[in-house]
């Protein structure tokens, strides 16, 4: 099994369809946003999402989620050990109006 095998079971269990991407250090994403909801788990490493119209940034450790609503513009940059992720899609406003940061969830 792997090490992201617990935390996708967890979204599974909430009726979420996760799916994994990964980056190595100092990797970039510029800015933009989606017309879906998007929850995102770090399975291990990190990344920090800038969100740049609400003026913050969101670390993601191993295990920390972050539930991003359709239409926030953000961007992101990884950590310096790589990161993993885990990411499933919901209709856009199935989420709360603003981002959501959960460290233990």
């Amino acid at each position: 099994m792997s090490p992201s095998e617990p935390l996708a079971d967890r979204l599974r269990a909430e009726g979420l369809e996760p799916s994994g991407w990964g980056n190595g250090p100092a990797d970039r994403y510029g800015k933009h946003a989606h017309g879906y909801d998007k929850v995102l788990v770090a399975a291990a490493g990190s990344i920090v999402f800038h969100l740049p119209e609400l003026g913050m940034d969101v670390e993601l450790h191993t295990g920390e989620r972050l539930e991003l609503p359709a239409g926030t513009l953000h961007g992101a940059t990884v950590g310096r050990h790589g990161v993993n992720c885990l990411e499933a899609h919901l209709p856009a406003g199935s989420l709360g109006p603003r981002p959501r940061h959960r460290r233990e969830w």
